[in-house]
């Protein structure tokens, strides 16, 4: 007979399998009843063992700084600046066993520069299954928030939804794309959760992570990458004091920019701006070479050429930068 107030092994799985199921509609619903199970059947190594079928919030697990460095690397092409910020905040957050806040990067530039493709790599480094995992978390502006009339609803909707799945796991990741395209005055909505607060009605947010995507400011990088150019400086000499004051002040004053007049900049709770450069021929050439191995196709370099000298360039005299970066490398490839 089963001892009195203990399940059995296959019991307490069902009922934690039955938890994460639950939690793809009430994000709060995960934490409790995994907790609940661990009390009832009085062994934590159902908790191990459930994380063998289910992914798991490891809320200790601190980044592999040396794979997520290589991975940056060898995946992100032209962008000294975004790969040296990135891995350092990214690696010092989660190795700090106690934040002071959430961590909070926004990250500006031109279409197909990498901001995509680089909030992929990091979910993939945080959380097993990347952006499909349950603990990251992707806006789209004209998707979720499309209806400047609903701004204030989508506020409460969002604070809501953020709580929960903080309150689920703690070290949650929350992206949001399109931040140009965003009502001005919704992200404000987020604020507490970004400030200096052990906690707020109980739940602490200082081991999120929230990454903003925006457009805004693309004028003003290429600005600068430009004057570096013409002066015959290397691109690589760009520093991050040369662009992030610029930056920071050029969204906040932009309407278009989903930060303009933010409480998010005036409380300087955005840790970083991070500036993604516009792409030269050479990185449209990476990218097609990196398109084709991911392919399992051999490296053409005749392919490779092809499809670089197809895409268009600016300035219209210097022809220095990709207009679209590499975003339509994919599909241009595939006439090849």
């Amino acid at each position: 007979m089963q001892p009195a107030g203990r399940l059995g092994g296959t019991a307490a799985l069902r009922l934690l399998l039955a938890a994460h199921v639950a939690a793809a509609f009430e994000p709060i619903t995960l934490g409790i009843a995994i907790g609940t199970a661990s009390v009832l059947t009085g062994y934590l190594s159902y908790t191990e063992l459930f994380c063998r079928f289910a992914e798991c919030c490891r809320e200790e697990q601190p980044l592999n700084a040396s794979a997520f460095k290589l991975e940056l690397e060898e995946r992100l092409f032209g962008q000294h600046l975004a790969t040296e910020v990135l891995l350092k905040a990214l690696t010092g957050f989660r190795n700090n066993k106690n934040p002071k806040k959430a961590l909070t990067l926004s990250l500006h530039g031109w279409a197909g520069t990498g901001k995509n493709f680089v909030s992929q790599i990091v979910a993939e480094n945080l959380h097993r299954k990347g952006l499909k995992s349950n603990f990251v978390h992707l806006f789209v502006s004209t998707l979720h928030f499309p209806h400047e009339q609903h701004v204030k609803l989508y506020q409460d909707q969002l604070q809501r939804w953020i709580r929960g799945n903080v309150s689920a796991c703690a070290n949650s990741v929350f992206i949001f794309d399109e931040m140009d395209k965003l009502h001005p005055g919704l992200i404000d909505a987020i604020k507490p959760f970004l400030d200096y607060y052990e906690q707020i009605d109980g739940v602490s947010y200082r081991k999120a992570i929230f990454l903003f995507l925006s457009n805004a400011g693309g004028d003003l990088i290429t600005k600068t990458a430009l004057d570096f150019w013409r002066a015959g400086r290397r691109r690589e000499d760009i520093q991050l004091k040369d662009l992030e004051p610029v930056l920071s002040v050029g969204v906040f004053n932009n309407k278009h920019s989903g930060l303009w007049h933010s409480g998010l900049i005036e409380r300087n709770l955005i840790d970083y701006f991070v500036p993604f450069l516009p792409l030269e021929y050479r990185h449209v050439k990476m990218c097609v070479r990196a398109e084709m191995k991911a392919r399992g196709s051999a490296v053409d370099e005749d392919i490779v050429t092809r499809v670089a000298e197809e895409m268009t360039f600016f300035p219209k005299d210097e022809k220095i930068y990709s207009d679209k970066g590499c975003k339509t490398v994919q599909t241009r490839l595939d006439f090849h």
